[in-house]
């Protein structure tokens, strides 16, 4: 990805974040952004700039969600995404909403994502 040591330190910072999340669902974080900087690696110059900034925007929801939280007893976790951005999205993508939705509301399952899966409507 362009910018490797912008790329590293989001990285890391999404990671900082996640260790506030309950075990499961940061195992389960971890493992997909994991999974989607190892995908970007080899990205073009545009399409990593677009991947960095996508996720930077999120990276800063999660700030915004963890400071509104600190001011609530009920956690909340993840963003509503509104439907102009989930048009925005490649069938992988959707795809790929789709398994961690799945994997996050298994009732007391340890939550995994395959690797290599391939992402389907």
């Amino acid at each position: 990805i362009a910018m490797p040591g912008g790329a590293r330190r989001l990285y890391r910072r999404i990671l900082q974040l996640h260790r506030a999340l309950p075990p499961a669902l940061r195992d389960l974080g971890n493992r997909y952004v994991k999974e989607e900087f190892r995908r970007h690696k080899a990205a073009g110059p545009a399409e990593a700039q677009r991947f960095l900034r996508e996720w930077e925007a999120t990276l800063i929801q999660q700030q915004i969600n963890e400071d509104k939280q600190n001011l609530r007893e009920k956690t909340v976790y993840g963003i509503q995404l509104t439907e102009e951005k989930l048009n925005d999205f490649r069938d992988e993508q959707i795809g790929q909403l789709k398994e961690l939705m799945n994997e996050a509301t298994k009732p007391n399952k340890k939550p995994t994502i395959s690797k290599d899966s391939e992402y389907k409507n």
